[in-house]
């Protein structure tokens, strides 16, 4: 699989923080040379950040698009309360992505990988006036599988009684090295000791309370599907944390674009980068929307 080395941007690519009316964020912006086809908001996954698009950036701005990939609150570099789980509400992070698109002021293509999918889901709900187009990459209709939910109870186990570096060493000491990437259920970039760097940037409340809405989410397929937004359901080959079948399923309930990219398992994003950029590109190529 293909995977970047390590958490640094390519060439062109703006790291800032974008002010918002509920904060500042971090995040990283890539723009094509000239007038953008369309602008894209990325949203990171669980345990994950606005690195795991790095290798996205490159290709879509050759293809015309900016993309603007944002940490969360309480997610590597943007700051969060660290017991307080109550700004970690999914309803909370939806309005951020609403804020966040309303400080970018421009229409956009969102895109949620996995839990950032649900979140997106749950802005596009509130409110799907500043999109064009939603792509969920590897985020199921519901609750995630019952194994990754034993993986996720584990650690926000772990978080109850020990601090981030603790809780880090044990990941690395339980599991084989290819597992342990991030120690949630999300898998991404290679660069350990980045990925320890950004484990103990996270908010441990952060964690636990996105960790709880993985484990615990309804199925919203209908109310998304009554939404006349086009939608895109994109995933790897292979995935754990919903199965590919589901996620086939959910897609004919969406009446959405089915994508799944080959030898790519719960990442595409960082296991198959151009081939992800490629299927962006070309859903967004077919639902400009207004810029």
């Amino acid at each position: 699989m293909s995977r970047p080395p390590t958490f640094v941007p390519p060439a062109g690519v703006r790291a800032y923080r974008l002010s918002t009316e509920r904060g500042e964020f971090a995040v990283l912006d890539a723009a094509p040379q000239g007038r953008p086809k369309g602008t894209a908001l990325l949203l990171p996954g669980f345990t994950g950040s606005k690195e795991d698009f790095i290798a996205l950036h490159e290709p879509l701005a050759a293809d015309g698009y900016r993309t603007v990939a944002v940490d969360g609150r309480g997610q590597y570099e943007t700051e969060g309360p660290k017991d307080d789980e109550t700004p970690y509400a999914q309803e909370e992070l939806a309005r951020d992505v609403l804020a966040q698109a309303a400080a970018l002021g421009t229409p956009l293509h969102l895109v949620g990988h996995s839990l950032g999918g649900q979140i997106s889901r749950a802005a596009v709900l509130l409110d799907p006036s500043p999109f064009v187009s939603l792509t969920l990459i590897a985020s199921g209709p519901a609750q995630i599988s019952s194994s990754q939910q034993a993986r996720v109870k584990l650690l926000r186990d772990a978080l109850a009684v020990m601090g981030m570096a603790q809780v880090w060493e044990a990941i690395q000491a339980m599991e084989p090295p290819e597992e342990t990437d991030t120690g949630g259920v999300d898998s991404g970039l290679d660069d350990i000791a980045a990925l320890r760097r950004r484990w103990l940037a996270n908010s441990p409340a952060q964690l636990v309370a996105t960790g709880r809405q993985l484990c615990t989410e309804p199925d919203r397929v209908a109310e998304l599907a009554a939404l006349p937004l086009p939608k895109h359901v994109l995933s790897g080959a292979h995935d754990d944390t919903w199965p590919v079948t589901l996620l086939d399923e959910m897609a004919v309930r969406l009446a959405a674009r089915r994508t799944v990219i080959p030898g790519a398992e719960h990442s595409p994003n960082t296991d198959q980068p151009l081939l992800t950029a490629r299927a962006l590109a070309g859903f967004w190529n077919d639902n400009p929307g207004a810029e």
